[in-house]
């Protein structure tokens, strides 16, 4: 029942993640913002190399008559990890723009404050901001170059001319009539504060449109990152300053479109090195999986259907990373990946978790290894943990395939988190039963050694499961948010080797061998009820292909021969629940 209901929360969530694909255009992004109350809005994060392009266009941004006093506009600053954002924590309950843009010291930081009763845009930078380069749009940005190319010829051609208009006093006139662009000079001769003044000169057209009792105004710009010093991992913020007070709420309506490009490659920096890792971790478990199942074929001891589910999973996650590579690799190339390769990495990545948590929960069970029916608390924890772990996998790709700025995001961020936080710690209730149960089997029905051992395997399993969700969960966001941009890349590789490192334990703990914990059984087990010889022993067996329930009626003889002639017989449910019930109340927990 719980396998069936899993299937169909798994196509219940693709058909709503492909509603999701058809909206979403990776890192070409098209933001509507409807109806939203906001005081501030993520609209992106992007690492920039040398080379890259920062696109936005901003349009059908709407303003009731007799509002245009209101403040409104953008920010851009420059950070070089993913971090708290250190301005938005000191300006939580006062909107930033109504300081001057002087008085930040927390780092680069430019605004983009809208004028709508003069319909301009005004631009200021902080001190921190050296050197911008800013075009009214993306057609003015020169001929991509390489580094070196793009720095000599800026430096022997317009640097030297805004140096020596410098000279002459007029520092004003070294700015566009249009406002087209503006490039501080980066020689000895200039500093923060006079980058500042020359960047506080600068307006952006600011378009408006009348239609019934509303303006619609529109504007465009676009950064180029020309040089090492401007490398960074850029965020992009738009403040709605009227909604800082008490007492009133300002509804906010516009479009936004933003395209980030770094020479060629729509991938962030701390993003590139992403498909050629997927597809690397692809191979190797799928190597893997090949591998396991080698080894049952060659394997002469008992095997169980955990173990091919085992190798199962090794191929779903190696699937899973191929398509996520391939998807990667069209962000890369596009700027948006192609919808049938993303469905396919959804339905994979769907499948993978649901058989990853099944898999962890039938181990620590001891499913087939120690009983061959599901107790009814088993049952019951697969039917919060399936849904749990599909809710999960759903709120996963929702937020890895929206904008930043959709109103949805933080909210499908914190399902995430309560979800995931849910799941993990159910996994583990499995395990403590079966530890519990051992250790009180231990001193209770003479077979001590044996339960020894199953309890060490155990209790390393559990183990296990503890430091890959401590290490997945925690230790990859603080290395996330320490790393430098660029290597933010880093924490992917980390949490795929060690989902790998888990795989390749589990597997090695959980192999068929003929002395494994599980697979043993001594003649004290045969001996640790008081009676007669002719008394009856059931005892409940497996075999590779099926369940069945042996009876083994002469307790003379040999433990060999006895596992030789136990003979299989056919009985109907009742009889099959007496004989479980007769086992599990004399501890045959085995």
């Amino acid at each position: 029942m719980c396998w069936a209901s899993a299937r169909k929360l798994s196509a219940l969530s693709v058909f709503t993640i492909v509603l999701f694909v058809t909206a979403v255009h990776a890192r070409r992004h098209h933001l509507e913002v409807r109806d939203d109350f906001r005081r501030y809005i993520l609209l992106s994060t992007f690492g920039f190399y040398a080379g890259g392009v920062l696109d936005v266009q901003v349009s059908q941004f709407r303003v009731d008559h007799g509002t245009e006093s209101n403040l409104f506009g953008l920010s851009l600053d420059k950070t070089m990890s993913d971090s708290m954002n250190p301005y938005l924590d000191s300006h939580q309950d006062k909107c930033i723009l109504t300081e001057p843009v002087t008085a930040q010291s927390n780092g680069p930081i430019v605004f983009f404050k809208m004028d709508l009763n003069q319909n301009v845009v005004n631009v200021s930078c902080s001190k921190d901001w050296h050197n911008i380069h800013l075009y009214k749009d993306r057609s003015r940005v020169p001929a991509l170059r390489s580094k070196r190319e793009s720095f000599a010829k800026m430096s022997d051609s317009k640097l030297v001319y805004m140096q020596r208009r410098r000279r002459r006093g007029i520092l004003e006139d070294s700015i566009a009539a249009d406002g087209s662009s503006v490039d501080a000079p980066v020689g000895r001769e200039t500093d923060g504060e006079s980058a500042a003044i020359i960047c506080s000169k600068l307006t952006l057209p600011l378009e408006v449109k009348h239609v019934d009792v509303f303006k619609y105004y529109s504007f465009n710009f676009a950064i180029y990152v020309a040089t090492k010093q401007e490398e960074g991992l850029y965020n992009l913020y738009f403040h709605s300053c009227p909604n800082y007070a008490p007492s009133t709420l300002y509804e906010l309506n516009f479009d936004v479109d933003i395209e980030e490009k770094n020479s060629g490659n729509y991938l962030s920096a701390g993003e590139m090195p992403l498909p050629a890792l997927y597809f690397m971790m692809s191979v190797l478990f799928f190597l893997s999986g090949l591998f396991w199942v080698f080894i049952l074929r060659k394997s002469k001891h008992p095997l169980f259907k955990i173990h091919y589910l085992m190798g199962v999973l090794v191929f779903l996650k190696s699937l899973s990373l191929m398509f996520h590579a391939i998807n990667y690799h069209f962000i890369e190339v596009q700027g948006q990946h192609v919808e049938a390769w993303a469905i396919l990495y959804y339905i994979t990545h769907l499948l993978k978790g649901a058989v990853l948590i099944i898999t962890i929960v039938l181990i620590g069970t001891g499913w087939t290894f120690i009983k061959h029916i599901l107790a009814d608390k088993d049952k019951k924890l697969f039917m919060i943990v399936i849904p749990l772990q599909v809710l999960a996998n759903v709120s996963e790709i929702i937020i890895a395939e929206s904008d930043e700025g959709d109103k949805e995001y933080n909210t499908w961020t914190d399902i995430l988190m309560l979800v995931d936080l849910l799941c993990c710690g159910a996994i583990l209730f499995p395990v403590v039963w079966s530890i519990r149960h051992l250790q009180e089997a231990a001193g209770t029905d003479g077979k001590a050694a044996i339960n020894l051992r199953k309890l060490k395997l155990f209790r390393q399993f559990y183990i296990m499961i503890v430091c890959y969700i401590y290490f997945t969960r925690i230790i990859i966001i603080l290395l996330k948010i320490t790393v430098a941009f660029q290597y933010a890349w880093l924490d992917e590789m980390f949490k795929q080797m060690a989902t790998y490192v888990f795989f390749v334990l589990t597997g090695y703990k959980f192999r068929p061998v003929s002395q494994h914990p599980y697979f043993s059984v001594q003649d004290e087990e045969l001996d640790d009820d008081d009676g007669d010889d002719d008394e009856e022993v059931e005892i409940l067996t497996q075999s590779s292909l099926g369940e069945s329930i042996g009876k083994v009626t002469n307790r003379a003889q040999p433990l060999s021969a006895a596992m030789t002639v136990a003979t299989f017989v056919e009985s109907h449910d009742e009889e099959r629940e007496n004989l479980i019930s007769k086992r599990e109340s004399s501890h045959e927990y085995d």
